[in-house]
C-alpha cells in the first residue's frame, strides 16, 4: 500500500478577508497555488468555488481561512513551503495579514487515492493540539514515518 502525506494549515485574518488591507495576500493566491501545483510530489489540494478555499468556512469564526494539500512524501512539502520563493515571500510577511494560532498545522498520512475531508483535517488539529504530535497527527519538527515504512525526518520551520 502507498501513503501520501496530507496537511491541513490555519489561519485567522487580522480584517477580514476581503479587506482592501489584505488585498496583496489574497492577489497572490492563484500565483503562489499555481506553483505549488507544479511542485514535484504535488497530490491535490482543497478548492471551494473560486481556485483557492477563502470562500469556505468550516470554522466557527469566520476569518479563519483553511488551506489543505496532499502530497507524495513530506521532502516534496517540505521543499515547496520552506524552499520555494513565492511561498516564502508570502509567508514571511503572514504577521501582516493573520493573527497568531497555537496549533495552525498538522500533518498526517493517507492511503494513496484517498481524498481527506475538511473535517479530517479539524479533527487532525484538535489532535495535535490535544496530544501533541502522534503518528495519527504530527509536525515538520517531529514527523513520523509513513505506514509503508518510509521514513520521515524532521524539518524544522525556519520561518516561525
Amino acid at each position: 500500500m502507498t501513503y501520501h502525506l496530507a496537511q491541513i494549515n490555519i489561519a485567522k485574518f487580522r480584517l477580514p478577508a476581503d479587506h482592501p488591507e489584505n488585498a496583496e495576500f489574497v492577489a497572490n493566491l492563484d500565483r503562489v497555488n499555481a506553483i505549488a501545483e507544479k511542485q514535484a510530489g504535488f497530490v491535490w489540494r482543497l478548492v471551494g468555488e473560486g481556485n483557492n478555499a477563502l470562500d469556505l468556512n468550516p470554522f466557527e469564526d469566520p476569518n479563519i481561512a483553511i488551506n489543505m494539500s496532499m502530497w507524495s512524501d513530506m521532502e516534496s512539502l517540505a521543499a515547496f513551503v520552506y524552499r520555494t520563493p513565492a511561498h516564502l515571500s508570502i509567508m514571511r510577511r503572514r504577521r501582516e495579514w493573520f493573527d497568531t494560532i497555537e496549533t495552525y498545522m498538522a500533518l498526517w498520512w493517507v492511503e494513496a487515492g484517498h481524498i481527506p475531508t475538511v473535517s479530517e483535517g479539524q479533527e487532525k488539529l484538535e489532535t495535535l493540539a490535544r496530544l501533541g504530535p502522534t503518528p495519527q497527527a504530527f509536525s515538520f519538527k517531529i514527523p513520523f514515518p509513513a505506514p509503508d515504512g518510509r521514513a520521515a525526518r524532521p524539518i524544522l520551520d525556519k520561518c516561525a
